[in-house]
């Protein structure tokens, strides 16, 4: 899926982060600072090791309840854990739209064009 992000490129700039692999950061971050491997940790949380590495590492996207699962085993909570999440994303985003300004006419001050507005299709 990292293709798609490719797709839709933001005049130069590195992709945004997806949310699964802000989340795999994190989770990461959480097992490291509690000093355990992988085994342990997915044990707790009642998941296969190789399933936990790729949640790690952005590949997969775990269901709500496995999140909820892997919070428990890192001894935080859903909420703490999603907000963490949701904070690296907003700050991710402020740099990024810092970078640039759009000027009143729809360009931005590099003076590139903006995409393509999207049609929306209406019911009939």
């Amino acid at each position: 899926m990292a293709e798609i992000t490719e797709i839709f490129p933001h005049w130069g700039q590195a992709p945004e982060p997806l949310w699964r692999e802000v989340l795999g950061r994190r989770l990461r971050a959480l097992r490291a600072d509690r000093d355990e491997t992988l085994a342990q940790t997915a044990e707790r949380a009642g998941i296969s090791p190789q399933y936990l590495s790729e949640i790690e590492r952005g590949r997969k996207e775990p269901s709500s309840e496995m999140i909820a699962a892997l919070a428990g085993a890192l001894d935080t909570t859903l909420a703490d854990l999603t907000l963490a999440v949701t904070e690296e994303l907003r700050r991710f985003s402020r740099v990024r739209v810092g970078s640039f300004t759009r000027a009143a006419s729809g360009a931005n001050v590099a003076g590139r064009s903006p995409a393509p507005p999207v049609a929306l299709a209406r019911a009939a």
